[in-house]
């Protein structure tokens, strides 16, 4: 039965525009009239513009301007990294000397012609440790890729070095992307900025840290089945999972193939739509990367400043929140976060109504075999032969030595799916499992796009809360339980953007996620710029340590 705060927001969300403001959680006074509104929605739109400014185009700003270098920026960030990444831990590893090398280049190439060389010139930028750096370690947080130091660089690093970004560091994850909490990493636990009793998310906690903690501009992570988005909203900043085949899996470490993505964390909705820019297209080392779609400049066609000011910027577009997820296994805040979300979208012109994707429990279970049976092929390559820590025991045995190598190197979670892929891709169970599990995928993906039809984008939450350290690693239910928010998203292979909700100063961070039509990224990023820009959608920066 629904408890009596779910039942109070549907009734919200079904309510006339007045009406769902005056439901939200927070209970403020109901909006003023028309003319006083207009006005208090320009008074928050400066606001929200000057306090979520692009981070990429401040640090171009004062690189243009001569009032730093991209060295200076980036001594910059490596002290921030310093002065925080001991209460914070979110990188790996960290690459000083060759980061002061790249950001020295920026500067000669700009002294030289009088223009920056990239879109992404003199940024600071943290790199998820499944994503393989030339020359710089890729553990995918396990042991059993210790000292591993690729040759090459993933195609998504390769395009943001081309475009002038300063790679800073390697950024700490759950091991091979399973977990939501990044506790699972092999080598330390990363904490939330906000709170360090409490988790930043998982399995591209680093990098949503890293970013929150302001240690770099931007981060990249992976989207497996939340990984991007659900960090975002435990750290409070922007998150995109591209549809899938939108950015190149080459040089991803693999966890399941067919649901991987590559994305963006950053501060803002323009920060993300450039570096999505950057990263996506055709890659001929990735057969399942999309052929013949034009890449848009992302950036260039978000709404301008006139399309900003209008009093109905999102007139005649329809959101639909869905109904599946307005579970009593909210926090308050996550509930209120669709609450304010809903209501702002009305505010701003849009027509909002309830929406059903029947079979997301059902897509739940799936996602589960699925994931955990490419899993289990994907990891049956580690060895500990050429890389990874290698178990001492029964070395005169190769057979003994290679079942005690994969038994140490692996991790409890890692394990656990793999057994569980193992045996749903047996002989006796395929076609009762994956098989069936697959079928599922198919109504998930039908669900969607009936739900999608006729509208922008879904409105959903991007996390039922934001855990105490050690409450997902106790009982690992309750990380399950969170996954039916973001999973389905992947089975169905759409793009979906996390945006950071307004909250009270010092509060929490708690994040909605929406979530649009295969490859229309721009329509998910315009719309998430309004909120950003005129609903107070901005990524807060944390108390300092």
């Amino acid at each position: 039965m629904a408890s009596a705060r779910v039942a109070s927001m549907r009734r919200g969300l079904a309510a006339s525009p007045t009406a769902a403001l005056a439901t939200a959680v927070s209970r403020r006074r109901a909006p003023p009239a028309h003319g006083r509104r207009r006005a208090l929605c320009a008074a928050r739109a400066a606001q929200a513009a000057a306090a979520a400014p692009s981070a990429i185009r401040r640090i171009q700003e004062r690189l243009l301007r001569g009032e730093a270098t991209a060295v200076g920026v980036a001594q910059e960030h490596l002290e921030r990294i310093d002065a925080t990444e001991p209460g914070v831990r979110a990188f790996l590893s960290l690459q000083r000397d060759a980061a002061l090398e790249a950001a020295a280049a920026v500067d000669a190439a700009l002294a030289d012609t009088g223009t920056l060389p990239g879109p992404l010139a003199g940024v600071p930028v943290g790199v998820k440790d499944n994503l393989c750096t030339m020359g710089a370690p890729t553990t995918a947080g396990s042991r059993s890729l210790e000292g591993f130091i690729p040759t090459y660089d993933a195609t998504a690093v390769a395009r943001l070095r081309a475009a002038g970004a300063v790679l800073v560091g390697k950024c700490n994850m759950d091991e091979f992307g399973m977990g939501s909490s990044t506790e699972n990493s092999a080598y330390q636990a990363t904490t939330n900025p906000w709170d360090a009793s409490r988790v930043p998310g998982g399995s591209s906690g680093g990098s949503a840290a890293a970013v929150a903690a302001r240690q770099c501009a931007l981060a990249l992570g992976s989207d497996t089945g939340g990984s991007i988005r659900q960090p975002a909203a435990l750290c409070g900043v922007v998150g995109l999972k591209p549809t899938y085949g939108r950015v190149s899996r080459n040089g991803l470490v693999a966890y399941a193939s067919s649901l991987d993505c590559v994305g963006p964390l950053a501060t803002s909705v323009e920060d993300a739509a450039i570096c999505l820019g950057v990263m996506a297209g055709a890659d001929p080392a990735d057969a399942t990367c999309a052929v013949g779609r034009d890449v848009p400049d992302y950036a260039a066609a978000l709404p301008d400043a006139a399309a900003l000011e209008e009093d109905r910027p999102l007139a005649g577009r329809r959101f639909g929140v869905v109904r599946e997820t307005l579970s009593d296994a909210l926090s308050a805040e996550s509930a209120a976060a669709v609450e304010a979300a809903a209501a702002a979208l009305r505010e701003l012109g849009a027509e909002v109504d309830e929406v059903s994707v029947p079979n997301l429990d059902n897509g739940l279970r799936a996602y589960y075999v699925i994931a955990a049976s490419e899993a289990s092929s994907n990891l049956a390559r580690y060895d500990g032969v050429t890389c990874g820590a290698r178990s001492g025991a029964a070395d005169a045995d190769a057979v003994a030595s290679l079942k005690a190598t994969r038994g140490e190197g692996f991790g409890d979670e890692v394990v656990q799916r793999i057994l569980a892929g193992t045996y749903t891709l047996s002989a006796g169970s395929i076609d009762a499992y994956y098989k069936r599990a697959q079928r599922v995928r198919t109504l998930v993906q039908r669900d969607f796009a009936a739900a999608l039809d006729g509208r922008d984008a879904l409105l959903m939450p991007a996390a039922v809360g934001t855990p105490s350290m050690g409450e997902l690693t106790k009982d690992p239910l309750v990380a399950y339980a969170g996954d039916v928010m973001t999973v389905n998203v992947n089975m169905a292979g759409l793009p979906a953007l996390a945006l950071p909700a307004p909250a009270a100063a010092g509060a929490l961070p708690a994040g909605v996620q929406l979530v649009g039509a295969a490859f229309d990224e721009l329509g998910l990023l315009s719309v998430g710029h309004v909120l950003e820009r005129r609903a107070g959608f901005v990524a807060r920066e944390p108390p300092q340590p």
